[in-house]
Formats: structure tokens, C-alpha cells, sequence
């Protein structure tokens, strides 16, 4: 079967360990990018099929790699959404702007 996309780290392994053969390779840096892009819709459209927290925690793991790749701290991106949160609120209320 073919898939062509970003796969996490030990998922040769467990292919190999039920006797199967995991064709790779190892992105550079600019496709790498473009696959956790794509990697991103792929567990954001899965997360709002349902909602379950272990796609949830995907998205997380998605978020943190693209971060890494881009010298983002995670730290440091919860601490400006923090900042954005207390300079322009969260998403509690609700809030729907209809018009401007």
C-alpha cells in the first residue's frame, strides 16, 4: 500500500515486528516542513470527526514538531498564548462577532 507521508518514529519498528516491510526514507528539511503541513490537516480533520482526546494529543505532537522545526520553545509559545489570552481573551464566552 502506498502512503508517501510523514510517519511517526517508531512506526517501522512496529511494522517490522509483525513481519512486514516498511519502505523509507528520510525527509530533508523542505519536505519535511511540507509533510508536517500536511500532516496537520490530516490530524486536524481527524480530531473534528469526532473530537476524541488521542486525536487531540496528535494535533499536539504535530504542533510541537512544527514548532521545533521552526526554533520555537514550546515554553515560550505557551507563554505568548498566555499573554494573548490575558491581552485579548480566551474562547470561553462564546463570543460571535456578527458585524463590524
Amino acid at each position: 500500500m502506498l502512503y508517501n507521508k510523514l510517519i511517526r518514529d517508531n512506526i517501522p519498528d512496529i511494522i517490522a515486528a509483525k513481519g512486514e516491510k516498511a519502505i523509507i526514507h528520510v525527509a530533508d528539511l523542505s519536505e519535511y516542513k511540507k509533510k508536517l503541513d500536511e500532516k496537520l490537516m490530516e490530524e486536524v480533520g481527524e480530531l473534528l470527526a469526532g473530537y476524541e482526546m488521542a486525536e487531540m494529543a496528535d494535533v499536539f505532537e504535530v504542533l510541537a514538531a512544527i514548532a521545533k522545526v521552526n526554533g520555537y520553545d514550546l515554553a515560550q509559545v505557551e507563554q505568548l498564548r498566555q499573554e494573548k489570552k490575558g491581552q485579548r481573551g480566551g474562547f470561553e464566552r462564546r463570543i460571535i462577532l456578527e458585524e463590524s
